[in-house]
């Protein structure tokens, strides 16, 4: 449902939402990013939005936050099919890699330089 819910905040900021996953600790969201819009100011409304439904359904106990931050990467249009499915696949590719190990591979990969006190907190 949280999926599904997320897709509809982006339909509604005219973003174009090509998959929606995720797995015990985390969400993949993957969508086409109008030029009339930024990444930060997208991410700020799910994260504000999805949060506030996720406690007014009471889906969690307490309070449910997301962590501060996000990781955003962009695609070529040749990736699309690709990353699609490694995002529907997301307990499958979980099995055998961890989000950590995931994260810190996309870093790597995209040769984005970090520090280790302002990555994510991770629940293995």
């Amino acid at each position: 449902m949280l999926f599904a819910y997320i897709s509809g905040i982006l339909a509604k900021l005219n973003c174009f939402s090509l998959a929606v996953n995720g797995h015990k600790d985390h969400v993949h969201i993957f969508f086409e990013l109008p030029v009339t819009a930024n990444i930060s100011d997208v991410m700020g409304i799910i994260n504000s939005n999805s949060s506030k439904w996720i406690n007014e359904n009471k889906y969690m106990p307490g309070k449910f936050e997301w962590q501060p931050g996000y990781g955003a990467f962009s695609h070529s249009h040749s990736q699309r099919h690709s990353i699609i499915n490694y995002i529907k696949n997301q307990e499958y590719h979980h099995s055998t890699k961890t989000f950590r190990e995931e994260y810190l591979a996309m870093l790597n990969n995209f040769e984005i330089e970090f520090k280790n006190e302002y990555v994510f907190e991770f629940y293995d």
